[in-house]
């Protein structure tokens, strides 16, 4: 019959492609339930008031047309569903496909079973497929893994998240409506089980025997699997497992699967007191808490609670008694083997003689030390005890105290196991690997000892009293063409003649009387030794290996193993260089990936790099969190460093008096520096030694691993310190601003120092990583804090500064601001107010406007540039970008509000248009059509003033930040400067010549060369914020002349100082002269430059009508409104760097020029 995994076995193939694919779906349900979005969960009050009214569990089905006529009731709700959607419907339909997939999978298998049954496979039937050893145990698989991936969606995605997943994705996705979609089969087997993994919630009715029998399954290949698993050994491991009292190991991988199985036929578990009396005998006799999957637990005495039969047949096995004699038993097997394990890893006991000739006494040892540890962690791991549960309660204690348990010296136990089970292994492979060339040299050293003697006995070579004897000569000729002829490929008759040759050399020295002679003794034990060796190479078998790999397997532990992190960190702490028993350890527990990719291999299933790369991952995660304690301990001893460099050392003049010299020695903390400088590279020499080990498929260097450690422990200080430094108290006078920067520049650099002088002991990049670092922290935050203003939000997973290595820690927000870097630029925004403060330009200074004291000035960004660097400078200038977005965004929905909404505003602004057209006349009466106009529009300027204000501050802002930049630019790094700009200036003159010259190059649209540099020119600060268009703009009628209006609404309200040109006359009626120009300038850049034109020609229009009115009075003097409009026109040419012409259009240039001398 054709080999049942063959490639052209359809039978066999079908079947082997579902049990791959079962085991690649428990990976994605794993791997997706560390990414289910918290709002999913709705679990704090925040999440359920927002998302309360959107998010739907399954009633949802019973009415959807009124759940969504709700919605569209309330535009504000469509508008946040909108949001929702575009922000969630990635990782829902993720999860969606994974619980599709689990569907499909039991379809699958169902069709495969009715296929069988029709005969579609010729010659194969379920009875056939079962008889045959890979069927047998793939159809048990087959029927695990959809038990075990109902287990782990519920225990790890909960009931009421699926529903809500699934109503989300139903509501959002287009794909529902297609005709093969199963939405509704999906949702019936994945409704709410009512089940909750939280520890002491109770367990649902019939759970989970109703959830598997929510698809029927075949009910006869159940019980035949059943039966199978029942009787047979289907993976052949008592193999490996010689010794009766091991056989409860042996099977249990065949136990875990039929735990799971057994609730596909509960009837079992409830009534038949004889089967499962047989199955408690067999396989669980001497133990009761059993790893079902990749270490998932489970305890029996829990489990099986509920149903009467099995419940009865676990008695025995629960019996305080019994308890006692496995956890005595256990306690003493440990010791002994622990023993004899550690006799075995003294340096040079295991030669390779030594193995050769013990291997059976070496692999009991081994298997008696890995059911010992697979027993004792087990039996006592918290997690497989429930501590409101009496009864279980009870018999952990009573195992604790018979097992005498202690987790440090089991730990130890299995950290030598691991050790000798490595260096074993190891061993053998090198063995295997030199094996015949071996096995050629022994057997040609033995032929040329056996032809040298034969010489020796013709008398031709000269050897002291050996006389001749020709029957000798030809006997040893025939010993060498026998050892000759000795035949590496069939071992097992060549050993039989290597024996028979040894034990005629024996003889042959016995009998001959050779004794006598000392040389040809030596010759004889000679060639018996290279025979003997012959026999123990051709022995060294791969069986050996297999059974070692069968044996040492720690799958059960890939959870439990968690729970001796602490120790493991302990020891390293004391002892750095114990990272290299964790080695083994670490590829100890790498050999559990064997068990899901071994039927994804034989598949060849594209799924095998996914699956071993999340596995893979989550082992090297673990090795990362154990041995995070290094840079833990590096930047424990290095804060020291710091306080002693910082508070006591002081540095040493360049010249002193000699009788000074004692006390600038400062031994004592010079040598505790010392000290702790050398802990610091003990440890790094600790993480080193590991040597690049290969987990799984993710190769580990330890370098790069110190590296990332250190990297993560940066961040999570840094990240901290900033996120404290920066909490500030709006109501303190004066600001706490500058103080809290400068305590946050001392303690940055600490940081920056204690690592610039760590670097060369580690022998790491520091500036590099402190660079790095500190950027990605502050572009992190940046990031979190733009996402208030964005609708489709930057995702953890998504942020290209997040990593899942080394984290950037979120903390929970202390204001409105989601981040320090939000609470900083609310706070410069809250001192800077134009309400309260006023700007002297010439100054770059906020002045108090009541008190007229000081606030801030351009030194606030010096002292941003010295504490967060750079970044963080243009870090607050992008979320300044954003602000203005929003506030220019939030203007214009006003400005269709109160203005386009607004008849009487509109018949007024008609009214003034037409008095004042043609815009070159002039306006005869003007002062009082303007003063109707402003009089009638009066109640709309107050919100309009405090857009463009607001508008005005940032731009205000962002100038002295680009100030700053540049200048520290040019400071530090003249070549960087000087390159950007001419490269910007060669850039626009190319671009310039392409508008006037098409034919010329123009960079292509999906040419990155202008955005990129821009992002440098910008941290550089080569750039002129007043020039950015924020927003993208439609046309809007009435605009020009409403912001005339409304500049000659502001005019009276302030005065002209011939020293701080325009100033506030009333604090009372607040309004700051440059964050007014800089608001307007910006809105107006904001839309087409004939609004521009058209609202400087209104201005133009207004100087010349009121300068006229007024020179018919006896002494004209210039009008305080003409002086203010003439200053904003001469602001608005010097912010634009636009030639005056421009103005000078509209106004004669004499009053221009006379206008300052007539004040």
């Amino acid at each position: 019959m054709l080999d049942f995994l063959a490639e052209n076995n359809l039978c066999g193939q079908a079947i082997l492609r579902i049990v791959s694919c079962g085991n690649a779906i428990i990976a994605e349900l794993l791997r997706l339930s560390e990414f289910i979005p918290a709002v999913f969960r709705l679990k704090d009050r925040a999440d359920q008031q927002k998302y309360g009214d959107i998010i739907f569990d399954f009633s949802y089905f019973k009415g959807p047309e009124l759940w969504e006529s709700k919605l569209e009731a309330k535009p504000e709700l469509q508008d946040l569903d909108e949001e929702f959607r575009e922000n969630n419907i990635e990782i829902v339909t993720r999860f969606y496909l994974a619980f599709q997939s689990v569907h499909k999978y039991i379809v699958d298998l169902n069709r495969y079973l009715d296929d069988l049954n029709e005969g579609v496979y010729i010659q194969q039937t379920l009875e056939t497929v079962l008889l045959n050893e890979d069927g047998k145990q793939l159809l048990c698989e087959a029927l695990y893994l959809y038990g075990v991936m109902l287990l782990v969606i519920d225990q790890k995605i909960e009931g009421e998240v699926r529903e809500r997943m699934l109503v989300s994705y139903y509501r959002y996705s287009a794909a529902r409506s297609s005709a093969d979609s199963n939405m509704d089969d999906i949702c019936k087997l994945l409704r709410s089980t009512g089940y909750s993994s939280q520890p002491g919630a109770k367990r649902p009715p019939s759970y989970p025997e109703s959830f598997f029998q929510r698809v029927p399954i075949n009910e006869a290949f159940i019980s035949m699997v059943i039966g199978r698993l029942r009787s047979d050994d289907i993976y052949n491991q008592v193999s490996a497992y010689p010794l009766p009292e091991h056989r409860s190991t042996a099977l249990a991988n065949q136990a875990a699967m039929l735990y799971v199985i057994l609730y596909f036929e509960p009837s079992i578990l409830h009534t038949h007191q004889a089967k499962m009396r047989e199955i408690v005998d067999k396989y669980f006799p001497d133990n009761w808490v059993i790893s079902i999957y990749m270490g998932i637990t489970v305890n029996l005495a829990d489990a099986w609670e509920p149903y009467k039969a099995a419940k009865t047949a676990l008695n025995n096995t629960l019996d305080l008694s019994n308890v006692r004699e496995q956890a005595s038993r256990y306690a003493t097997v440990s010791e002994r083997v622990h023993a004899q394990v550690q006799q075995f890893l003294k340096e040079g006991y295991l030669r390779e003689e030594m193995v050769l000739d013990n291997i059976p006494r070496l692999l009991n040892c081994l298997r008696d030390c890995n059911v010992a540890i697979r027993w004792l962690m087990l039996h006592t791991a918290d997690s497989a005890c429930d501590p409101n549960n009496k009864r279980l309660r009870q018999i952990k204690d009573q195992i604790l105290t018979d097992c005498r348990y202690n987790p440090k010296i089991l730990f130890q136990l299995l950290l030598d196991t691991a050790q000798f089970e490595f260096i074993l292994k190891e061993m053998f492979k090198q063995m295997l690997s030199e094996k015949q060339a071996k096995w050629e040299h022994y057997k040609k050293e033995g032929s040329e000892r056996m032809t040298e003697l034969a010489d020796v006995f013709s008398g031709v070579k000269p050897l002291t009293r050996v006389e001749k004897n020709e029957n000798l000569q030809a006997w040893f000729r025939e010993i060498s063409k026998q050892i000759l002829s000795l035949n590496y490929d069939d071992s097992t008759a060549a050993g039989r003649k290597t024996v028979q040759l040894i034990q005629a050399l024996e003889e042959v020295q016995e009998f001959h009387q050779l004794e006598s002679n000392l040389q040809v003794c030596q010759f004889l034990a000679d060639t018996r030794k290279f025979l003997h060796q012959m026999i123990r190479t051709i022995n060294i078998k791969e069986e050996v290996l297999i059974t070692m790999q069968i044996v040492g397997d720690l799958s059960f532990a890939w959870q439990l193993i968690d729970s001796f992190t602490s120790i493991m960190q302990d020891s390293i702490r004391v002892n750095p260089s114990m990272v290299t028993k964790l080695r083994a350890t670490f590829l100890k527990l790498a050999s559990a990936l064997d068990l899901p990719l071994l039927r994804i291999n034989q598949a060849n299933s594209p799924d095998l790099l996914s699956v071993s790369q999340y596995y893979s991952g989550e082992l090297v995660s673990y090795v990362r969190k154990v041995l995070q304690i290094i840079p833990e301990s590096m930047f424990t001893s290095l804060l020291k460093i710091i306080k002693l460099q910082t508070h006591d050392i002081t540095e040493v003049p360049t010249r002193l008096d000699k009788d000074k010299l004692r006390d600038y020695a400062q031994l004592g903390p010079r040598y505790e520096v010392a000290k702790l400088t050398h802990a610091i590279s003990i440890f790094t020499e600790g993480i080193l030694m590991m040597k690049t080990t290969l987990v799984g498929i993710i190769k580990v260097d330890p370098k790069q691993l110190l590296e990332d450690g250190i990297r993560k422990e940066l961040v999570k200080r840094v990240a901290f310190a900033l996120h404290r430094g920066l909490i500030f108290n709006p109501r303190a006078k004066p600001s706490e601003l500058m103080p809290k920067l400068r305590e946050l520049g001392a303690t940055m650099d600490g940081f920056h120092r204690s690592f610039e002088y760590i670097q060369d002991y580690v022998n790491i990049y520091g500036l590099k990583i402190w660079q790095e670092e500190v950027s990605r922290i502050i572009n992190y935050n940046v990031e979190q804090e733009c996402n208030n203003f964005l609708r489709t939000k930057i995702q953890d997973w998504q942020s290209m500064y997040q990593s899942t290595h080394i984290p950037i820690p979120k903390f929970t927000p202390v204001d409105e601001s989601i981040t320090f870097i939000g609470r900083l630029c609310r706070e410069i925004l809250r001192i800077t107010d134009p309400k309260v403060t006023c700007h002297v330009d010439q100054l770059n200074t906020w002045y108090d406007m009541k008190t007229h004291q000081e606030v801030t000035s351009s030194r606030l960004f010096s002292e941003i540039q010295t504490t967060l660097g750079t970044f963080g400078l243009n870090g607050l200038d992008r979320l300044l970008c954003f602000m203005i977005v929003k506030e220019l965004q939030n203007f214009l929905s006003m400005f269709q509000k109160i203005i386009l909404r607004d008849r009487t505003v509109q018949d007024t602004l008609k009214t003034l248009m037409n008095a004042v057209s043609p815009l070159k006349s002039i306006v005869a009466n003007s002062n009082k059509i303007y003063l109707s106009a402003i009089a009638k529009t009066q109640k709309i300027w107050t919100a309009y003033l405090e857009a463009i204000m607001k508008v005005g501050q940032m731009q205000i802002l962002r100038q002295q930040i680009a100030n700053e930049l540049n200048y520290s630019c040019r400071f530090d790094s003249k070549h960087l400067a000087a390159a950007l700009e001419n490269l910007n200036k060669a850039l626009l003159a190319d671009i310039e010549a392409h508008y006037q010259d098409p034919s010329l190059p123009y960079p292509k649209e999906d040419n990155t060369l202008l955005y990129e540099i821009t992002a440098y020119l910008e941290a550089a600060g080569i750039h002129n914020p007043l020039n950015k268009i924020y927003i993208t703009t439609k046309r809007l009628p009435y605009f020009p002349i409403v912001n005339f209006l409304f500049l000659i609404a502001q005019l009276p309200k302030l005065q002209y100082n011939k020293n701080l040109g325009m100033v506030c006359r009333k604090p009372a009626d607040p309004v700051d002269w440059p964050p007014l120009v800089l608001g307007l300038l910006t809105l107006l850049k904001q839309f087409h430059s004939r609004y521009t034109e058209q609202f400087l020609a209104l201005i133009g229009q207004f100087i010349r009508s009121t300068v006229e009115q007024c020179t018919s009075q006896k002494v004209p003097e210039m009008p305080a409104d003409a002086v203010g409009a003439l200053l904003f026109l001469e602001d608005y040419v010097r912010y634009t760097k636009l030639p005056r012409r421009v103005a000078e259009a509209h106004v004669p240039n004499f009053i221009f020029d006379e206008f300052r001398t007539v004040l």
